[in-house]
């Protein structure tokens, strides 16, 4: 017996499996579709990383508790061999990562907008005491037994915003394959000669939060799919990026998701401060996945020097619009 048949005997004892379909997605999950027999379905997915796992459960609860934002809906978790596992609802609909540069324009204003509203969302309703990575407080599940997911979330770190974001940019160009070894030194000055002095409110960053990662119901995105990884942060450094996911990495025109995904935020709530150097540490970090590799924007995906040059693009634009007096 395999594990995803082990965990199904287990949790669905009564229910008959019509199929399955393997469908890796991130880096450090096994993830399974699963339909029965007498309809509907589930996701089943294995992690190899227990604690991020308890944190990313934790935090789709939260998110699913707290506010609008579409998330499925976590049925079961537990482990099994040693391995930690959760059954998620599925939801049904087309990859919006495959879809998103092909739909109408105005649909993709549409969406943008959402993607604005669900970002203004998660900064109203999770606010830490602290930036850094978020984690599930020791002690406790954040599941089910919680009367509040969110309430067993804490951000790990203790240093001040300029110290935290510096070392947060930094390491991101040093993760940086020596394809961008020729833009490095630019980089790095900029960090050198930015100012992000005070103290913002550390709100939500969800590290994640594209269309890469939703379902698309053929109107409106039906689900947000991966809420992995989360930080503590300014507001504007996660709109930097979460922006910069929307309306730059699909389509060669960004400026009208732009303007759509500000709209979206701002009926929510008043759109943050983000500093070109918060755009340019956003535009780094997204360069490259947590093994290094470079990642592969639009769809159909660039790759090799094609996704390199994205990538060095984006960077050069917002160096040449960071300054001292830029912060």
């Amino acid at each position: 017996m395999d594990d995803v048949t082990a965990v199904l005997d287990r949790e669905f004892p009564a229910r008959r499996v019509a199929e399955t379909t393997p469908a890796r997605r991130g880096n450090t999950k096994e993830t399974t579709l699963v339909r029965f027999a007498d309809g509907g379905g589930v996701v089943v997915q294995f992690s190899a990383d227990a604690e991020a796992f308890r944190t990313e459960l934790a935090l789709a609860r939260a998110v699913r508790e707290r506010t609008a934002v579409p998330t499925p809906r976590v049925l079961a978790d537990g482990s099994l061999g040693g391995r930690p596992y959760a059954v998620v609802e599925l939801v049904d609909g087309a990859d919006l990562h495959e879809r998103f540069s092909r739909v109408s324009s105005a649909t993709r204003r549409r969406l943008s907008r959402g993607f604005g509203r669900s970002l203004a969302a998660l900064h109203e309703s999770f606010v830490f005491e602290d930036y850094g990575a978020v984690r599930v407080e020791d002690g406790r599940t954040g599941g089910e037994g919680d009367e509040d997911a969110g309430a067993a979330l804490r951000a790990d770190g203790t240093e001040s915003w300029p110290s935290w974001f510096d070392a947060h940019a930094r390491a991101g160009v040093d993760a940086l394959p020596t394809a961008f070894d020729g833009v490095r030194d630019e980089l790095l000055a900029a960090l050198d000669d930015a100012d992000v002095s005070g103290s913002p409110t550390p709100r939500l960053y969800p590290w994640d939060l594209r269309p890469g990662n939703a379902v698309f119901d053929g109107g409106d995105v039906a689900a947000v799919l991966d809420w992995g990884g989360p930080l503590s942060a300014a507001a504007g450094l996660a709109a930097a990026k979460v922006e910069h996911l929307v309306a730059d990495w699909y389509v060669a025109d960004g400026a009208p998701l732009r303007v759509a995904f500000r709209e979206g935020y701002r009926s929510v709530r008043p759109y943050p401060e983000v500093p070109s150097v918060y755009r340019l540490a956003a535009v780094v970090r997204s360069a490259v996945d947590s093994h290094g590799v470079v990642t592969r924007p639009r769809y159909p995906e660039l790759e090799g020097k094609k996704a390199v040059a994205f990538h060095r693009e984006r960077m050069c634009e917002w160096l040449s619009a960071a300054s001292p007096s830029d912060g």
